[in-house]
């Protein structure tokens, strides 16, 4: 079935306003799950949801705070989310970065005691807009295995980095894994296999099972090459945000153990340099361009495909397994059926 943003962005700010969270703080929230929704990665969008909801009940997640941010040095920002929900601490912390960067020309926080971000693309994105480069690191559970390895103890490990231009920003945000969990999570909820390659199960062999995926590890992608990048990404997470190493890290998966993954964003302040953003805008026009291997599929830069189903989203709504959207349904208060379950 279709969903328009309209109706996405209502159910899912009301689900969370009866939960106790400011009519802000749920827009926040709610934004960052159909905004990925829109783009095409149902795998970090509404799925999300019913998770976070049981995280709030269960005293996990507070919905009213934004954490508390101190500034460490002149441009660090080091912030315990206090366990806040993650997009409405990262909004927080990043306006005063952003700001920040205006001053000193770069300025990044380090966030701890949050809890999941969602696709880090939204934020390096904002960023951008506001004619800054910006940086996204995030860490998750251990979820990927080393290169050459079979158990996994590195996370995921997203990386999002986000460049203005004189049209919109080009935007890369990847995880450090052949994929995210959560998209193996989106295949397992829909009964669909996954592409050899992508994972092993539990005893350390090759699948195509999404379920037995689940309780295994990812791949790095790139081999040797992913499997470097994904732990100098480690290293960094733990070191800036004082958060836990992967082998230690829960909540971004469950709804019974407080977050304890770390985040880092930077603001790099390049000043207004029109003909700069012009030459990059030219330069992303000339990959455009370039020829391509297939014919009837154009080169793209980083962003652009997902900035079209966006767009496509806007007028035509996207689409959302029906399942899930009749459970969101039946998780709002004012469903009866619901009430009567709650109160029990």
């Amino acid at each position: 079935m279709r969903v328009s943003q309209a109706d996405a962005l209502r159910l899912s700010t009301t689900l969370l306003v009866e939960r106790h969270a400011s009519a802000r703080h749920a827009e926040i929230q709610a934004n960052v799950l159909v905004e990925a929704e829109m783009k095409g990665h149902p795998s970090h969008g509404l799925q999300r949801l019913p998770r976070i909801l049981a995280r709030i009940e269960r005293g996990l997640i507070d919905p009213r705070t934004e954490g508390q941010a101190t500034w460490r040095a002149s441009s660090f920002l080091e912030v315990d989310g206090r366990r806040g929900l993650g997009p409405v601490v990262a909004a927080s912390a990043l306006k005063q970065v952003s700001e920040r960067a205006r001053n000193s020309g770069i300025a990044l926080c380090g966030i701890r005691n949050s809890n999941h971000l969602g696709m880090l693309a939204h934020y390096v994105e904002w960023i951008a807009e506001s004619g800054q480069v910006g940086v996204a690191l995030s860490s998750s559970e251990a979820l990927v295995h080393p290169y050459g390895g079979t158990r996994a103890v590195l996370g995921t490990n997203p990386l999002a980095i986000a460049v203005p231009t004189a049209d919109r920003p080009v935007v890369v945000d990847l995880a450090t894994g052949v994929v995210s969990m959560g998209k193996i999570h989106h295949h397992a909820a829909n009964g669909m296999s996954i592409p050899f390659g992508w994972a092993c199960d539990a005893a350390g062999q090759p699948t195509t099972d999404a379920q037995r995926a689940m309780k295994g590890a990812i791949a790095p992608f790139g081999e040797a090459k992913g499997y470097a990048l994904g732990m100098a990404l480690e290293l960094l997470v733990a070191a800036l945000a004082g958060s836990a190493l992967s082998p230690d890290v829960r909540g971004t998966l469950d709804a019974e153990a407080i977050c304890n993954k770390g985040d880092v964003f930077i603001a790099i302040d390049i000043g207004i340099q029109p003909d700069l953003m012009l030459r990059l805008s030219s330069y992303l026009d000339l990959v455009r361009t370039s020829t391509p291997s297939d014919p009837s599929i154009p080169v793209a830069v980083p962003g652009d495909r997902a900035s079209q189903r966006r767009r496509k989203a806007l007028d035509d709504g996207f689409e959302i397994a029906p399942r899930l959207w009749q459970n969101l349904n039946d998780l709002s208060f004012s469903n009866k059926s619901f009430s009567r379950g709650h109160a029990r």
